[in-house]
């Protein structure tokens, strides 16, 4: 059963050839770049050829909430026919060198319209996006700040993987920003992890030492 992911990457790969032969330009975004202009509905669309991308949504009292982030081989955002309100406060950045190629609306809706494979990957994706939301929509509002911590890290690292594939490249303040949660709090719950020997840190980045020990103090939807 499929958990849900804050990092996209490889969604789309086994479609880059489609994406390489169909009309497109080819783009590059330096670090901190915005993939579109701030204020303004999704667009273009972009499918990652390198590096990563996050977006979060930005509160007009100034504070951010990191929904999700984007790697090579996926895309972001996905297309739609509709403009939504919501989508002029979120922000995609690159937050290393991104390449990818760029596709108007209507040259990715002729992709889906000639591809019925390539369409069901579209909405597979939706669906997991829409889990995503879902997901945070019970994990915020519900869980304590440690129980929304845990949960993070043991979906961030790789639970199957060695030492090296569980380690989570992400800074205190970008943890803080998925979670919506103080920084203070934030670092008084990594030290106990630390302490009980399920983690340890470094600079932006954390290793989950025991994930065994870390699902235990997760929540049902989460393990």
């Amino acid at each position: 059963m499929q958990t849900p992911t804050y990092i996209f990457t490889d969604d789309f790969y086994g479609f880059e050839k489609v994406f390489k032969t169909a009309p497109h330009r080819r783009v590059s975004f330096e670090k901190g770049d915005s993939l579109w202009a701030s204020g303004q509905p999704f667009s273009p669309i972009y499918y990652i050829l390198s590096g990563t991308a996050m977006t979060c949504i930005h509160h007009e009292e100034g504070r951010r909430k990191i929904l999700s982030f984007h790697g090579r081989g996926t895309v972001f955002p996905v297309y739609h026919a509709n403009q939504f309100k919501i989508e002029r406060s979120i922000v995609t950045q690159a937050l290393e060198e991104v390449e990818a190629l760029e596709f108007t609306g209507a040259q990715f809706r002729s992709m889906m319209q000639e591809n019925f494979s390539f369409a069901e990957t579209v909405i597979d994706w939706y669906a997991s996006y829409v889990n995503l939301l879902l997901y945070e929509t019970a994990h915020q509002e519900y869980n304590s700040a440690f129980l929304k911590l845990c949960n993070l890290l043991y979906l961030l690292s790789d639970k199957k993987g060695g030492p090296d594939d569980r380690q989570i490249h992400l800074s205190q303040e970008e943890l803080a920003d998925v979670l919506a949660v103080n920084r203070v709090n934030l670092s008084r719950h990594l030290s106990r992890l630390r302490q009980e020997g399920i983690i340890s840190t470094g600079r932006k980045q954390i290793q989950v030492l025991r994930p065994d020990l870390l699902a235990d103090f997760c929540s049902s939807e989460t393990v």
